[in-house]
């Protein structure tokens, strides 16, 4: 794969926020995972401001459980400096393939960045290609303890594969082109595959982070965080 390219071309970028969060039960019953407080603000705020400060403004938010009171929250952006647009699913979700394919009108014909709306991360996303030759960009990180057997592998620095060691975590922060869906059908279906099978093809490229990064999938991820950025602040 040739190197990827990186310019000053607008790209758009897409937080996923319908999941139900059902690990993270009894707190998402009445709150949405991603409004679920943490260093004194919601978790999806996070995202928000990081991609509003490496000068990417346009954002489709996906909004699945309680989605109403994301929206309410969120608004158009405009507190951010940022462009919010939702994507609305169907009771019960479409997972975080249908999810994305669900929201492709929205986010056009470039490639377009998508971030987990369940983790925390300091990457910087301006370091994020704009354009890709292939169908993906990963960012992969050390497997954490609770995912101990990892997702892919990073050949020479750059080439996303299925095979090999040693295996690293994909940190749900990526940028895919439009095409890695091409054949799909609307409905619920998982991201994996298609990340597998472009990996397969050749047509994945990655890169990976040593910087911060939390998964924040338990109550107990989710304390461990609140009280480190807490304590970042005293």
């Amino acid at each position: 794969m040739a190197g990827l390219e990186q310019d000053s071309t607008p790209i758009r970028a897409m937080i996923l926020a319908a999941g139900r969060g059902e690990r993270m039960r009894p707190l998402t019953d009445q709150t949405p995972k991603p409004l679920l407080p943490v260093g004194g603000q919601a978790l999806i705020e996070y995202p928000i401001q990081a991609l509003a400060a490496n000068g990417i403004r346009d954002i489709v938010v996906n909004l699945g459980h309680l989605g109403t009171q994301i929206r309410d929250c969120l608004g158009a952006g405009h507190r951010w400096g940022v462009n919010i647009q939702y994507s609305p699913e169907p009771r019960g979700a479409l997972e975080t393939g249908g999810g994305i394919f669900h929201a492709l009108p929205l986010l056009g014909s470039a490639p377009f960045i998508v971030i987990n709306g369940d983790v925390w991360s300091d990457y910087p996303y301006s370091h994020l290609p704009r354009r890709l030759n292939g169908l993906g960009h990963l960012v992969l990180v050390t497997n954490p303890p609770h995912h101990s057997q990892g997702d892919f592998v990073l050949h020479a620095g750059q080439q996303v594969g299925n095979q090999g060691q040693p295996r690293l975590t994909f940190a749900g922060i990526s940028v895919l082109h439009p095409a890695l869906f091409a054949g799909c059908q609307p409905g619920r279906f998982a991201l994996s595959p298609l990340l597998r099978a472009a990996a397969d093809s050749g047509q994945l490229s990655g890169e990976y982070y040593s910087g911060q990064w939390f998964d924040i999938g338990t109550p107990e991820r989710l304390q461990a965080l609140d009280t480190r950025l807490n304590g970042a602040k005293s």
